[in-house]
């Protein structure tokens, strides 16, 4: 074989092995781009867990000298802690009931129990002793109210739930009228119970501050018992709603004497 037979050979393999070389080329799948390290792609997605929002419940209790009489006290006892019990059972992502009891009695206006989410709360039973100083229960309640760091700004519209079976002994109108004026005191939903024939219920209807609430009256101490399932019923209903903010549409178990 001559030398230009060699250089062809030479030539036309080194233009098949080109030619076989791009045709792999052409036939293999793009490269894939991989990502850099710390960017998006490379990080799971950032989300947050919704966290349920507050919503008070606010008792203010009359444990006043009077209501030991008739197995008031001991009904009251019970209807908390019956209360306490079945918001423990509530679970919702959107609504944490929290309650707080604030008594007033021989000792003034006391917070016998702290605000607290139902889940968590620790009952103790209330005794009852002293005159009945509702105006300094109303100025407590105003003032847990206005605490940002007690109720955030992210709460729910509280319910105060006002419970007594007498005429307030101090002055309490002004109190009143400051708790209706401030901005949370003033858009709660208002509940009212007067026990016994020794309740006011100018008083009592005060307190609601709407024509078209209903004052609520318990002649006999089990009354107090179905009373506080009512109330249970309604912020329960409210816990479960797609807004808690809005007045739950609950009717009483039974008829209620005014």
């Amino acid at each position: 074989m001559g030398f230009a037979k060699y250089g062809e050979d030479i030539i036309s393999r080194y233009v098949a092995d080109n030619y076989r070389g791009r045709a792999a080329e052409a036939d293999a799948p793009p490269p894939v781009s991989l990502p850099k390290l710390g960017s998006p792609m490379n990080k799971l997605k950032e989300f947050t867990v919704p966290t349920a929002r507050p919503l008070p419940v606010i008792i203010l209790a009359d444990v006043s000298g009077s209501m030991k009489a008739d197995g008031k006290i001991q009904s009251l006892n019970q209807a908390t802690k019956e209360m306490l019990e079945s918001f423990r059972d509530e679970d919702d992502l959107r609504a944490e009931i929290h309650v707080t009891v604030i008594t007033f009695g021989a000792a003034g206006a006391q917070v016998h129990l702290p605000l607290v989410a139902a889940s968590v709360a620790k009952w103790s039973d209330l005794p009852a002793a002293g005159k009945t100083p509702m105006g300094a229960a109303f100025a407590a309640a105003k003032a847990l109210l206005d605490d940002r760091d007690v109720v955030p700004s992210r709460a729910y519209r509280p319910t105060i739930v006002l419970v007594s079976d007498g005429e307030p002994t101090d002055e309490w109108e002004a109190p009143l009228g400051e708790l209706l004026a401030s901005e949370r005191g003033g858009k709660a939903f208002r509940m009212a119970l007067g026990i016994g024939a020794d309740a006011k219920p100018e008083v009592l209807a005060a307190f609601l501050h709407d024509p078209e609430a209903r004052v609520f009256r318990a002649e006999e101490a089990r009354k107090i018992r179905e009373f506080f399932r009512f109330v249970t019923m309604s912020v329960t209903s409210r816990s479960r709603s797609a807004n808690p903010n809005a007045a739950a549409a609950v009717a009483p178990e039974e008829d209620w004497d005014l």
